[in-house]
């Protein structure tokens, strides 16, 4: 029977030290995939310059009832300026100057003003885990930012494991942007390519005290360099899209 017991105690203490290991072994990696994450958005805030993109914003009020589509070639400067050139617009004219408009103009203002970067400095992080099986597996974190601050927001980021870039950012601002806005959500989606992310979808919807709702979806195609903007105009428009 002490045989029996002694046999027990061990294993419970074999057991035990596996379980420390591994998940010793679960914040080595978490840390080294964050860290890598963490590093990637300053190369991300330099690298995507002097190259172009169509762009197509779908917004909606619908307490309302009116909705629009711009469709336009979006251009980010060797600098980091952000310019839209407009290439078709469908719906109500309203939604065009009060939500689409403003929207471009508070992107290319936080791109002169610059944002509050994504760091230990400014979020705690917490690990939950791997997900998926293969060649695609994502690691998630919850992000807390660590005060209350304009420009910062709680949420979840999705990394893919071979790089440590996001697939996917999703949250809730914690403080709004101005007294008309009380709720503002997003949901990111990137394409990981040649080493950076790109994003390819941006939903958004902001809770205003004056008209309801806004929802607005953004989603990103044909990356290239800046300089090829016309021949793409020509060829946009060539192809039937007026």
């Amino acid at each position: 029977m002490r045989y029996i017991l002694y046999l027990l105690l061990f294993a419970t203490a074999a057991f035990s030290e596996n379980l420390v290991l591994e998940a010793e072994a679960e914040d080595t990696v978490s840390n080294v995939v964050l860290d890598h994450y963490l590093s990637s958005l300053q190369e991300q805030h330099v690298s995507p310059r002097e190259v172009s993109m169509e762009v197509e914003i779908k917004a909606e009020l619908p307490s309302i009832g009116k909705s629009g589509t711009l469709r336009a070639l979006r251009s980010i400067s060797r600098l980091g300026q952000i310019t839209y050139k407009a290439l078709t617009f469908q719906g109500d004219s309203t939604i065009k100057k009060d939500v689409i408009a403003r929207y471009m103009t508070a992107e290319i203002e936080a791109a002169t003003k610059g944002d509050i970067g994504i760091t230990r400095e400014n979020y705690k992080f917490k690990y939950y885990g791997v997900y998926g099986n293969g060649d695609w597996r994502l690691h998630l974190y919850e992000m807390s930012p660590r005060q209350k601050r304009l420009g910062l927001f709680q949420g979840w980021v999705w990394l893919e494991a071979k790089t440590g870039l996001p697939v996917r950012e999703q949250g809730e601002l914690v403080k709004n942007p101005s007294v008309f806005l009380k709720k503002v959500t997003f949901l990111r989606d990137y394409e990981i390519k040649d080493g950076l992310a790109f994003p390819v979808k941006i939903e958004s919807s902001v809770d205003t005290r004056l008209v309801g709702r806004a929802e607005v979806v953004i989603h990103y195609a044909n990356y290239s360099k800046a300089q090829d903007d016309l021949t793409k105009v020509v060829a946009w428009l060539a192809a039937g899209h007026r």
